[in-house]
């Protein structure tokens, strides 16, 4: 059985994290251009085609911005980590570094259910990596010196948990019903809402 072993601060990860999610982003600017030496109507044309780009630009930039802020904020107190913490994490990351594609997919193909589903399942991945880490160190207060942590807590988890389902859900949505299916996401706006005010009154 393999044992949680210490073996030095999170630093490194931290720092190869944020290299991750930025290069990420970036990777996400680089399809969006306008061809030169177009007249008034082929430019006026090419910046509507471009809207379908800068849409999904806009909403995997939120995307990986919520994540790299999440992933950030689980390491906030952790002194330590072990080999479990760094596979979770590397394969997060992993994840991050591939949303481009699907991101492109949705941008040239979003009105196919198989752009949706494929861009779905990459976000439900994502947020079932960083689920797992924060449980993991949840149950390892010997990695934070003891520490609590409010990414422990029953309404973080089950907010990080209520992403991954809708996400998930999405996917075999999407191939049954359509593109349409991603409208599903606008519930985890409301549904984070309530869930990140309840440690505030809690606190309060």
């Amino acid at each position: 059985m393999w044992t949680s072993r210490p073996d030095g601060g999170p630093d490194r990860l931290l720092t190869l994290a944020d290299g991750v999610f930025a290069i990420a982003i970036t990777l996400l600017v680089l399809d969006l251009y306008v061809p030169r030496g177009l007249d008034a109507d082929e430019y006026r044309q090419a910046l509507h085609r471009l809207l379908p780009d800068l849409g999904a630009y806009a909403l995997s930039v939120a995307v990986l911005g919520s994540f790299w802020r999440d992933h950030r904020r689980i390491f906030r107190d952790v002194r330590e980590v072990d080999g479990h913490v760094v596979i979770l994490s590397l394969t997060g990351l992993g994840v991050a570094a591939l949303v481009p594609f699907p991101t492109r997919l949705l941008a040239e193909y979003g009105d196919v259910p198989v752009s949706v589903a494929v861009y779905a399942a990459a976000v439900a991945a994502l947020g079932a990596c960083h689920l797992a880490l924060a449980a993991v160190l949840a149950k390892r207060p010997w990695l934070r010196d003891g520490t609590p942590s409010d990414t422990s807590s029953t309404p973080y988890l089950l907010e990080s948990a209520t992403l991954v389902v809708v996400f998930a859900v999405t996917v075999p949505l999407a191939l049954v019903a359509g593109a349409h299916a991603m409208w599903l996401w606008l519930v985890l706006a409301p549904v984070r809402f309530v869930l990140g005010r309840r440690p505030q009154k809690a606190a309060g």
